[in-house]
């Protein structure tokens, strides 16, 4: 899902604005400053987040300002051309643009561009680009012509691929457009003609731009249909193409995101690989909106009334939509969300404000965006009908999903209980699963309100429907935790695909410090965990009897004297279980859990040393049971595997090594560890001796009938 935040002007002053609006909006070396350039003669410095300017720098009378200023990160000055050709650098501490760094150039400027890990580049009005450091040594070099005649640069973006930089920059002409791919690592200018389609000599409104590892995904905005389209353009051409005129089709993306008849007050702009920003109004007759849609899904996800109008600007930054509402400078915060089913039918949102329009949880996919807003309109005159016929008096039915939540808001927990069940039961909706997401944060709500408000039997109910994750519902699971609820923890674990590893963690800690006692009277799944557990030494064996586990016998080794002599312990060690059956199968529930190292990490090291050891102790009781079978599994139903057990074995080494080595009782785990890898590695050592050996016979009996003579060859298998 995606969400815009409240707007706020960043100055009480009125901008400079043109007809055409701000000349642009740039990012200073500061993350929290932005370059605004009007389009008289002013460049404003502000900081978004006090809301105010920093600095004010203005050209001359009579001189205009025909770039957008922006920051070179490498030296922290700020560049502007004005009239064109003079370019002029400047810092903070200067007041009188008048007095600063001036450089006359040879040819007319289009645009500068500045990203951070690179000197800025300078386009020039023809095509050309050059170096700022290359240009500044000598202004007055001649500039070359790259477009024809007549063909006039539209739009630019400035890109860094594998810490090269790479600029496209879009022109027009007599209707056609064109796409010019700067490759500055290999010097190489590729250009493609874009074919619009049917539409022929549509007029494009905007471009934007992302870039992945192959391709530039250039997003166009067109004014007759008010269609988004993207155009895949391969970043690095074949040696046969490097020069020749390229033909790339475009394909829809999105369709009627804006009225076709908005003409020059739409724009777009590419948030995230899953999210574009569009301004523009919806309809012919309705008000600007900003919104932000998902292109995965093709839905809307929010949108925002603007009803000052706008110039059809947009600029982004973060998490910064910037544009001009009316004759002032606004900044909405935004926020989108990584892209899924779940979020795309519109996910789970409290509170609304009252100028911010979501689409409904459920989506009909067999309709159109522009479908769906005659739809809306349609169903607003049905309202208007209906309230007309008083006299009828015609209530609509409530839906059973809301007369639920309604019963989830005041009554008590077992009301809720039996009509929950009851919902259940009924046949299911299209959008049940959105349902469900909906009820589960109802009751987290009121338990947030209410403490003493815990309907522990309907969240299991719904838990074992298997349509949650902790996305959708990221409060269950901390809610658990609070109310030390560990069988809604291991089910959430069993299910849940997308559990943060903090979260993660904090099931761990609350599992290793659980008491026995109140884990016997906790009802938990025991279906990881077979009899292995309870398999308690009952006989003392003889010192004499050894135990062969693939290959280890742990009183063999000399690597350990002091372990030689007490080889009792070894063995009740290497047969019994270090905790009850019931902490097994939540423990085995976190082997289970899917997880990423480099987050995981971090939080493994909150662990207590004595928790860590309780579960490498467990940990290597699971891998010597592995070890007993030549299948290498464990018995049961869902049982942790082998690759599981060692992957987490080796996570808490890596988080806690320092700590446990300091341990008087992790000393016997950690020994019993090295042995046992050093025995593995010998077992290894071994079958490829055993590898080698019979891959010679095998080439000795490949040649045997190829020879005349014969030969004796002795070879050692062990």
């Amino acid at each position: 899902m995606a969400a815009l935040e409240e707007e706020f002007t960043l100055s009480a002053v009125p901008l400079c604005a043109g007809p055409d609006g701000l000349i642009g909006v740039e990012q200073s070396d500061k993350t929290d400053q932005f370059l605004v350039t009007d389009s008289g003669r002013t460049v404003i410095l502000y900081k978004v987040s006090d809301q105010k300017p920093l600095g004010s720098w203005s050209v001359k009378q009579g001189q205009i300002i025909t770039c957008p200023a922006v920051c070179n990160f490498q030296t922290g000055e700020y560049i502007i051309v004005h009239d064109n050709k003079v370019l002029r650098l400047w810092t903070n501490e200067d007041v009188n643009l008048d007095k600063v760094f001036k450089a006359t150039l040879s040819a007319e400027v289009y645009r500068i561009h500045s990203i951070q890990g690179t000197e800025p580049l300078v386009l020039f009005r023809k095509g050309a680009v050059r170096g700022l450091e290359a240009l500044l040594a000598e202004p007055q070099q001649k500039i070359e012509t790259v477009i024809s005649d007549e063909e006039v640069i539209k739009w630019t973006k400035f890109f860094m691929v594998f810490r090269h930089p790479v600029l496209i920059f879009i022109t027009e002409k007599h209707g056609n457009y064109f796409a010019y791919v700067q490759m500055f690592n290999s010097h190489v200018l590729s250009k493609y003609t874009l074919l619009l389609g049917q539409e022929g000599k549509s007029v494009v409104q905007s471009f934007t731009a992302s870039v992945d590892r192959k391709f530039i995904s250039l997003m166009s905005l067109t004014g007759s249909d008010g269609c988004v389209y993207e155009t895949l353009i391969p970043i690095h051409s074949s040696d046969t193409e490097k020069h020749q005129n390229q033909t790339v089709v475009r394909s829809l993306l999105l369709k009627t995101v804006v009225s076709g008849n908005a003409r020059n007050s739409a724009a777009l702009t590419v948030l995230d690989q899953d999210h574009v920003a569009v301004l523009g109004p919806p309809l012919p007759a309705s008000k600007e909106c900003l919104s932000i849609w998902n292109t995965k899904f093709q839905t809307l996800q929010v949108s925002k009334e603007l009803p000052q109008g706008t110039t059809g600007q947009l600029w982004y930054y973060g998490e910064h939509l910037f544009m001009l509402h009316g004759k002032f400078l606004t900044v909405i915060p935004y926020k989108c969300e990584v892209s899924s089913l779940a979020g795309a039918l519109g996910k789970l949102k409290h509170s609304q404000d009252p100028g911010t329009h979501t689409m409904p949880h459920f989506v009909n996919w067999e309709t159109s965006p522009g479908c769906g807003l005659e739809s809306q309109g349609s169903e607003l005159s049905k309202r208007i009908l209906r309230r007309r016929k008083i006299e009828a008096n015609v209530q609509p039915e409530v839906p059973a999903s809301k007369q639920l939540l309604l019963t989830i808001k005041n009554d008590s927990e077992k009301h809720i209980e039996i009509e929950l069940r009851k919902f259940l039961a009924s046949k299911q909706t299209p959008d049940f699963h959105t349902v469900i997401g909906d009820v589960v944060i109802g009751l987290l709500g009121r338990c947030q309100t209410e403490p003493s408000f815990y309907p522990r039997n309907s969240l299991m109910q719904l838990i074992q429907m298997q349509v949650l994750s902790h996305s959708l519902c990221p409060r269950l699971m901390e809610v658990a935790l609070e109310k030390s609820d560990v069988h809604m923890l291991q089910l959430c674990l069993q299910q849940f695909p997308d559990i943060p590893e903090a979260v993660t963690c904090a099931c761990l800690k609350m599992f290793l410090n659980i008491g026995d006692d109140i884990l016997q009277e906790t009802d938990v799944n025991m279906e990881s965990v077979s009899d292995y557990t309870d398999a308690i030494q009952d006989e003392k064996m003889e010192e004499e009897t050894e135990i062969l586990q693939n290959g280890f016998n742990p009183e063999e080794d000399n690597c350990d004297k002091e372990l030689n002599g007490k080889p009792q312990d070894t063995i009740e060690e290497t047969s019994s279980c270090p905790v009850i059956p019931k902490r097994a199968a939540l423990l085995n529930a976190i082997l289970h859990s899917a997880y990423s190292e480099t987050f995981l990490l971090p939080h493994l090291k909150d662990i207590p040393a004595q928790h860590i050891t309780l579960f490498l102790q467990y940990l290597y009781f699971l891998y010597l049971k592995c070890s007993e079978n030549a299948t290498m599994t464990l018995p049961g139903i869902h049982p942790p595997t082998l690759n599981q057990i060692m992957d987490w074995i080796c996570l808490l080494l890596d988080a806690n090594f320092t700590v446990v080595v300091m341990i008087p009782e992790a000393k016997r785990l950690l020994l019993s560890l090295y042995k046992f890898v050093k025995s593995q590695i010998c077992i290894c050592s071994e079958l490829n001796k055993i590898e080698v050996s019979f891959r010679e016979l095998q080439k000795l009996n490949q040649e045997k009938n190829n020879r005349e003579l014969y030969s004796i060859e002795v070879l050692e298998l062990l």
